[in-house]
């Protein structure tokens, strides 16, 4: 939401969770398990949160917005801070940078990843943001489902869900998005947010209250999307991650079916289920599958410097709507 053209990447709504060890929560949703599986302890997400936060202070510490503010669109705010001092709000209204500051930092930009061989930038912009309100509110989230899934799945499947998919949304985001910078954790987000909703359905046979947890989850996903069609924000980057994190969650969050777990309290003689069903093993090939596929395609397209919008002419309504209040310019 910035005046100079950078694109926030919205927000997941954040949702509060109390651990039991028999019941598993989804988006503000309880559906419980049918076995009791151990939790581990959540350091990774806390970490997260931390190298956000620092960045963020290093980003006002390079912007020194007295030093290099022109003075034009009005003066620094909150002064006292020295040159942590954020930008006039004219220019940026989340209390954060210059998008000059973000550009030399990282943000995501089209010309430089194709042109300037600066692909590292899928990844450092998702460790930049906007400003105070972006910062927290992607921190507020993450902290609320990160957590639980850490919890339940531990760090490495759950940072491995986060990193490939903010990476996954800055693709999708290059290929549709050319003319704007763009920065923010939210792609990432969104892929935790898939890897619920997946993982949900690969593990469906061990949970209860099914329909209101599938229910629940898929209007906060909706909503969610939704608020991305306002302008300035990054819904490409959104839907990119969300659907890397939705395959991702067919791979990584697989449990075993339910009696598999108790068979070493069973009587010698008795018949063992096997591990995985055979739609989990389905749902882990075909996610592979597509996974593959999907980065394979994307970075190439992406590296050969095509836009997406001449393939999709629709797609750029799946980002910003027009509507009497506001235009949809790039």
């Amino acid at each position: 939401m910035m005046g100079n053209g950078d694109l926030e990447r919205g927000t997941a709504t954040k949702n509060r969770n109390h651990s039991y060890p028999q019941t598993y929560y989804a988006a503000g949703a309880t559906y419980g398990m049918e076995y009791s599986d151990s939790q581990w302890t959540s350091w990774l997400v806390p970490m997260i949160v931390v190298a956000n936060v620092a960045m963020f202070v290093v980003i006002m510490f390079v912007n020194d917005c007295p030093k290099n503010h022109n003075g034009l669109r009005g003066d620094c705010v909150a002064k006292f801070l020295g040159r942590l001092s954020f930008q006039p709000l004219r220019e940026n209204p989340l209390f954060g940078p210059s998008s000059s500051t973000l550009e030399k930092l990282g943000a995501l930009e089209w010309n430089k990843i194709v042109h300037e061989n600066q692909a590292w930038r899928l990844i450092t912009c998702i460790w930049l943001h906007a400003g105070v309100v972006h910062l927290l509110a992607n921190m507020l989230s993450l902290v609320f489902i990160g957590i639980r899934l850490e919890q339940q799945f531990g760090f490495v499947r759950v940072g491995v869900i986060y990193l490939l998919s903010g990476i996954g949304g800055s693709i999708l985001s290059s290929l549709f998005i050319q003319r704007n910078i763009s920065v923010g954790a939210s792609g990432a987000l969104f892929g935790l947010l898939g890897a619920m909703l997946s993982e949900l359905f690969t593990n469906w046979s061990i949970y209860t209250n099914k329909a209101a947890a599938l229910f629940t989850l898929i209007v906060i996903i909706v909503i969610n999307l939704a608020v991305g069609i306002l302008p300035h924000v990054d819904n490409f980057a959104h839907i990119g991650g969300f659907l890397t994190g939705f395959l991702l969650g067919f791979v990584l969050l697989v449990r075993p079916q339910f009696g598999w777990l108790e068979h070493k309290y069973r009587p010698a003689d008795t018949r063992l289920k096997s591990k995985y069903t055979v739609y989990q093993y389905v749902f882990w090939i075909v996610a592979t599958v597509l996974l593959i596929i999907g980065f394979t395609v994307g970075l190439v397209m992406l590296f050969k410097g095509e836009n997406a919008n001449d393939k999709c002419h629709w797609c750029r309504y799946l980002s910003c709507v027009p509507t009497s209040r506001w235009s949809c310019n790039e």
